[in-house]
């Protein structure tokens, strides 16, 4: 049997024109590399770094990666897209995570996340992360955040709250300035 001739594979990830990695970032990236025995082993952590700097993950980004860990496109590119902790867009300055699982699913979480995208003019029912038009908020309805007892649980970028109920979810959104 004889397979097709291989296609290229569809790159998604946005274009970064000004994307330039500071020398400091380069130096810390490369001691990074440095800890490991198999530089490969390094990628996740290059690409958190990257986004750390950066807010996501362009398509530049990719490529200035590569050669660090020594690998082929696919292998980075496939990290990207797999792990939801990496962002392909820009997200705003504050990104809410709302836990959809079972346990919050029962405690109101697709109620949460309904309040928070009327609230901010998102819509509610649209998949995958939402960004403001100003760019401010960001909200995503994610996989579970590790509380189940605590139900429906949220982040605020990295804070973590507990029970969120309407008025809660309120208080959150007025610290957010």
């Amino acid at each position: 049997m004889k397979l097709a001739s291989a296609q290229p594979i569809p790159n998604q990830l946005r274009e970064q024109e000004d994307f330039t990695v500071p020398t400091s970032l380069a130096s810390e990236i490369d001691e990074l590399v440095s800890h490991y025995p198999q530089k490969r082993s390094a990628s996740l952590m290059l690409l958190h770094a990257v986004q750390e700097r950066f807010g996501f993950i362009s398509r530049q980004a990719v490529e200035w990666i590569l050669p660090r860990p020594e690998l082929q496109p696919i292998n980075i590119y496939g990290l990207v897209t797999f792990y939801p902790m990496f962002h392909q867009e820009p997200v705003g300055k504050y990104y809410l995570r709302v836990c959809r699982t079972l346990s919050c699913a029962l405690g109101g979480s697709y109620k949460l996340h309904e309040q928070l995208c009327n609230k901010l003019g998102l819509d509610a029912h649209q998949h995958g992360p939402q960004t403001t038009q100003d760019g401010k908020y960001t909200v995503e309805f994610v996989e579970c955040l590790a509380s189940c007892g605590t139900a429906p649980v949220m982040m605020c970028n990295e804070a973590f709250y507990e029970g969120v109920v309407e008025r809660k979810a309120d208080e959150i959104l007025a610290t957010c300035k």
